[in-house]
Order: structure tokens, then C-alpha cells, then sequence
């Protein structure tokens, strides 16, 4: 680094290096006789530091090492120069660099394609309005991203870019359905905020990998009566529409209307009814009670009261501050929406005082005040409901198997969860009796509880656990003739395949059609000729006897993680699990679809047309 200096000189006749802002060059010259100011000396010491022609690291480095005060006042004035530099300094641009600021891009550019496109997605997939590109807002944006992109007019978006995005996701969605043999689908009936009625259709399959998907195929105009004919006419049609056998459906869960459970019937469909709804019914029938009525409805009126006054609002919350009560709002009862009457039941009673201390002081809604029988009551109703509510939320998820919870469920709600308790009053011990009731009246069809037992037992969770001894041999027995003819089904697939790929190989045509026979092939036929194969039928019982000596898995374990895994050793039955898994427990999903089309056909949107309703449901749910 440094070296012994030669040829000492004063420090005050050292030259400072040329045309240098580095604070460090203040501690560094050179000598009046080195032109070329090859050779640095430190003022300090008079050593020389070897360092490259603009190179300040060594420098840095010598005062770090020796001058310890010197490289303190250094570092100092760096800091110093470098806050007060100006900020208005900027670099001028060459020619290129400015006309490429402000030249708009070609429309056929990469750039310009590439931006286009993200706009197009940005605008099917949250929801937007097409007339969002010609929102000033949303142009400042995009221009200051990129100041040569010109937006398109919403014209454009709406006759190509949205279009083709369609096309594009209807091929990947059309792909993804060719490959799976097995599905599931939802449907429900709907009307839009022009009172235009709809038809949804979404399908459920597990991939070959072993993931569960779900496509929102259609949200279809429906202008006939709603009849059970029509509405299976319209189901069909939409399975036709995208090349789906109708033997390859597993199950359709629908409501429970009497429209939906004849279209079913007609079209020879297995139907689940949909759990969300067969329990929102059963605590509707379980609450016909004068007691029950007169609470839920003082409920209502007092959520209203503070629901349509921002003062007693206001005073709501302050009670709540003072009490220490969680500031939360009152919960309006939805008739469509599972479990919210217990919801605003449960809210109405955490914020029982901050109720009353609003209230006390008027005399006008003093009346609203719910008296001790009414608060029994309601207190009585949320405890007969409120573990309910947990099994509806979590039954009516599509990213996860639910249909092989039912019959655990069901169980669990017999024994445990709707089992009379000695502290129950008789409300909630009538409530619990009825709602149990209705659900074992409702599930005890032999086609629903069979379908309910084949779930189960694939479920690696669950098996046999909660599977009748008595029906335990019509379920393997089921089982296994399916495995059997899937087998055979794919056996004769496969060899139709190798036939057409042996009479279509270079080697066939140019021999006339016929392939000729190599070495080995005459070795793989006599190997088989001499293994006498065992029937098809012994190796599935095998498969099934061996999956039911596997142990059960944890209770939070994915099902779907440990038939991945396991595939390799129980392949057909692995098909079985593809087969039924992937029906959903409720018909949430296509609830949800329109929850979407909400969004979409709003107040201000309100003249789209049903097609174009169609393809932007059909984008924002499967994009």
C-alpha cells in the first residue's frame, strides 16, 4: 500500500492532482516536477501510495491505517459534499433518449402488445368497467409507467383484446376438461339487477396430479319458465357446449328446490343436496316458536334503529370505548345468506350494555331494549346454533375435499354438537332435538348415503370409521366393479392407441400396414404366454384389502397429499378417490359465481348484454 518515500519534499510544495472533486485528493499531491502525476505522496507522511490513475480506494485505505484524524475529517467533508450537492442536477439526455420520451410506440409493437394485454387482464380479471381506459385517473397512470404507450379507446378493448382474451381462456379451460375423466358440477338459478334470469354451471375434478380445480363454465341466459324440464335441458346443453360425457359426471349438487331435484331425476344424474341449505332449513323449521319469533324480531328492529341513525351510531360507539366492548357493528339478518340470523342473534348479545346504555335515555326507542325473557331466549337460540355455524363455513370451501366430511359431521352433530346437555334450557334442548331431527329425515335416502359412505371411505381420514358394518360389503362391492370396468375402459383405450401408433409409424407404411416384429417382442410374448396373469377382479380386491390394512392419517392432513403419494401402490383405486372426492358438499360455488355477476352487472352497468355477462363472469372466475 504505502512505501518508503524517496526523495522527501515539503508538504506545502506538493502539487494538487488535476481537474479532482474527491475530498480525499486534499490529503494527496504530487511532486512540481511529476507532469504526468504518476506518483502519489501523502502531505501527511511524504509516503508514496500506490494507486490506478483515479483510483481513490488505496487512498482511503492509507488514511484509514495511518492517519487515523486525517481520515475522521475526510470521511466528514464526504458527507458534507454529498448532502449539500444540489438536487436539481440531472444528466442531459442524448438525442436518442429524448425522441424515443415522447414517440409513441408502433401499435404492433412487443411493448405496446405487451401493455395492452395487462391492461386487457387488469380490467376482466377485478371487474372493471371497459370505459376504465378512458378515466383520466387510470390514464395518468398508465402514462407515467410508460410515457410512449397510447391507450386504445374502449371500442377496441371491447371488440378484440377482451374477445380474444375469452378465446384464449376458454381453449386453456376446454384442455384442462379433455384430461380429466372424472368431474363433479354445481348449478344454481339466478336474477340479475334488470331481473334477467341465469343459469350457472361450474365443474369440479381432481387432476391427474392429484389437485382439485374448479371452472366456472357458464352463467347462461335463461329466459324459459323454470321448470324441471327446462333446467335440465339447459344443464345438458351446457355440458354439450364444452365435449362433456355425461358418464363421466360423478355427482351435481343443487339446492334443494323441487325444480332442481326433478332435473336431476330427469337426466338420471346422482344429485347431493347442497349441506348449506339443508341445514339453513332445518334451523328454520327449529325455530317456529312465538318465543323465538318475538326475539329474532326485536332483534331486527333494533339493528335497524342504529343501522339508519348516524347519531345513535355514533353513541354506540362511545359506549362501547367506555364499557371496553369490541367495537364492532350490528349484523343485518340476510334470508339468503346461511347463519346469519345467528350472527346477528350473537352480535345483539356481546353488545347487550352498550345497547342499553344508548337506549335507556330515549324515550322513543326505550321500547327496543330486549327485556330478561328476551335475552334468555336469544341466548338459548345461540347456543343451540353457534357450533353450527363453524360446519357450514367450512364445508363450503372449494379448494379442499368436503364431500367425505358429511357423514363425520353428521355423526359429530348426533353425538356431540346437538346431544342434550342437563344445563340446556328446553329451548335450546327442543331446538337441537328438531334440527337433528330434520337432518336424519333428510340424509336417510339409500342413494345419498351411499354416496356419503364411497366418499368416506376414500377419504384416507376416515375409511370405514363411520361406515355401518351392514353396509361396509355394498360399498367394496361397488368399488370394486367400478375399478374393474375403469380398468377395462382404459386397457381398451390404450390398446386402440398402440394400434393406431403401430399402423401409423414410417415402419408400418413402408412396409404395407404390417410392423415387423423385433427380437424382443418374441421374447415378451413368450414371457407371457408362460405367467399365467391373475384376473382382474383378484387384483382389486387385493388393492382394496391393502388399502384398508394402510393406517388412518391425521384428521388435518390433506387426503388428496397422501393419494399422491400412494398412487403408485393402489392406482385404480386411486381413480375411485379422483372419481369422488371432487364433489363439493355445497352449492356454494355457483353461489359465488353470482356474487361475481353482481359485481359485474352493477346499477351503472345494468345494460350488458347477457353474452357479454357470460364471457366476463366466465374471465373474472377463471383467469
Amino acid at each position: 500500500m504505502a512505501s518508503g518515500s524517496t526523495e522527501p519534499e515539503p508538504a506545502g510544495m506538493l502539487v494538487p492532482k488535476r481537474n479532482c472533486t474527491s475530498a480525499v485528493w486534499e490529503y494527496f499531491g504530487f511532486k512540481r516536477d511529476d507532469v504526468a502525476q504518476s506518483q502519489v505522496l501523502c502531505k501527511t507522511c511524504l509516503g508514496r501510495v500506490s494507486t490506478s490513475r483515479g483510483n481513490t480506494t488505496n487512498l482511503y485505505q492509507h488514511l484509514k491505517t495511518q492517519h487515523k484524524t486525517e481520515y475522521d475529517r475526510c470521511m466528514a467533508k464526504k458527507s458534507s459534499s454529498v448532502q449539500n450537492k444540489p438536487s436539481n442536477v440531472t444528466r442531459q439526455g442524448s438525442l436518442t433518449e429524448l425522441f424515443e420520451g415522447v414517440t409513441p410506440y408502433e401499435r404492433t409493437s412487443k411493448r405496446h402488445v405487451e401493455i395492452t394485454k395487462a391492461v386487457t387482464h387488469c380490467i376482466a380479471k377485478d371487474m372493471m368497467p371497459v370505459n376504465t381506459v378512458t378515466k383520466p385517473g387510470f390514464n395518468n397512470l398508465v402514462t407515467t409507467l410508460d410515457k410512449r404507450y397510447r391507450m386504445p379507446s374502449r371500442t377496441y378493448f371491447s371488440q378484440t383484446p377482451i374477445p380474444e382474451l375469452h378465446m384464449q381462456c376458454r381453449r386453456r379451460v376446454a384442455a384442462e376438461l379433455k384430461a380429466a375423466e372424472f368431474f363433479a358440477a354445481t348449478t344454481d338459478m339466478w336474477s340479475s339487477r334488470t331481473a334477467e334470469p341465469y343459469q350457472s354451471l361450474t365443474v369440479h375434478y381432481i387432476t391427474e396430479d392429484l389437485h382439485l380445480e374448479a371452472r366456472s363454465l357458464q352463467t347462461a341466459y335463461f329466459p324459459e319458465d323454470h321448470t324441471g324440464e327446462n333446467i335440465a335441458a339447459g344443464l345438458r346443453e351446457g355440458l354439450a357446449c364444452w365435449d362433456l360425457p355425461e358418464d363421466n359426471l360423478g355427482c351435481i349438487t343443487t339446492d334443494n328446490a323441487s325444480n332442481m331435484v326433478k332435473a336431476a331425476q330427469l337426466n338420471e344424474w346422482t344429485r347431493l343436496q347442497c349441506f348449506g341449505h339443508r341445514l339453513h332449513l332445518a334451523i328454520e323449521n327449529a325455530i317456529k316458536d312465538g318465543r323465538v319469533s318475538r326475539a329474532i324480531g326485536l332483534c331486527k328492529k333494533l339493528v335497524g334503529h342504529f343501522s339508519h341513525s348516524w347519531k345513535k351510531k355514533a353513541a354506540l360507539t362511545e359506549a362501547q370505548k367506555e364499557l371496553k366492548l369490541p367495537e364492532h357493528f350490528l349484523i343485518t339478518e340476510c334470508p339468503t345468506r346461511w347463519g346469519s340470523k345467528e350472527k346477528m342473534i350473537a352480535r345483539v348479545l356481546e353488545q347487550m350494555k352498550a345497547i342499553s346504555q344508548v337506549l335507556t335515555g330515549d324515550r322513543h326507542a326505550r321500547s327496543l331494549i330486549p327485556t330478561w325473557q328476551d335475552a334468555e331466549v336469544l341466548e338459548s337460540i345461540h347456543k343451540a346454533l353457534h357450533p353450527l355455524s363453524e360446519f357450514t363455513d367450512a364445508l363450503s370451501g372449494e379448494e379442499y375435499v368436503s364431500i367425505s366430511y358429511l357423514k363425520p359431521v353428521l355423526h359429530l352433530l348426533a353425538t356431540s354438537v346437538l346431544a342434550e346437555d342437563a344445563e340446556d334450557t328446553d329451548l335450546t334442548r327442543s331446538i337441537k332435538t328438531k334440527v337433528l331431527a330434520y337432518l336424519n329425515d333428510k340424509y336417510s335416502d339409500l342413494n345419498t348415503q351411499e354416496l356419503l359412505d364411497v366418499a368416506s371411505f376414500m377419504d384416507p381420514r376416515f375409511k370405514t370409521q363411520y361406515i355401518s358394518a351392514d353396509n361396509l360389503p355394498a360399498i367394496k362391492a361397488r368399488l370394486k366393479t367400478e375399478m374393474v370396468e375403469s380398468a377395462r375402459r382404459t386397457h381398451n383405450q390404450e390398446k386402440r392407441s398402440r394400434t393406431e401408433t403401430a399402423q401409423n409409424s414410417p415402419s408400418a407404411q413402408a412396409s404395407g400396414g404390417k410392423a415387423k416384429k423385433t427380437l424382443g417382442s418374441l421374447f415378451k410374448t413368450s414371457a407371457a404366454s408362460s405367467a399365467l396373469p391373475l384376473p382382474l377382479e383378484d387384483v382389486v380386491e387385493a388393492e382394496l384389502n391393502s388399502y384398508l390394512l394402510t393406517p388412518v392419517t391425521d384428521g388435518e392432513d390433506d387426503p388428496l397429499a397422501w393419494w399422491k403419494v400412494h398412487n403408485i401402490h393402489f392406482p385404480r383405486l386411486c381413480k375411485m378417490a379422483r372419481k369422488y372426492l371432487c364433489v363439493p358438499a355445497t352449492s356454494a360455488p355457483s353461489e359465488r359465481l353470482f356474487s361475481t355477476g353482481g359485481n359485474i352487472v352493477t346499477c351503472t352497468r345494468s345494460s350488458l348484454k347477457p353474452a357479454k355477462v357470460d364471457m366476463l363472469v366466465f374471465l373474472a372466475k377463471n383467469l
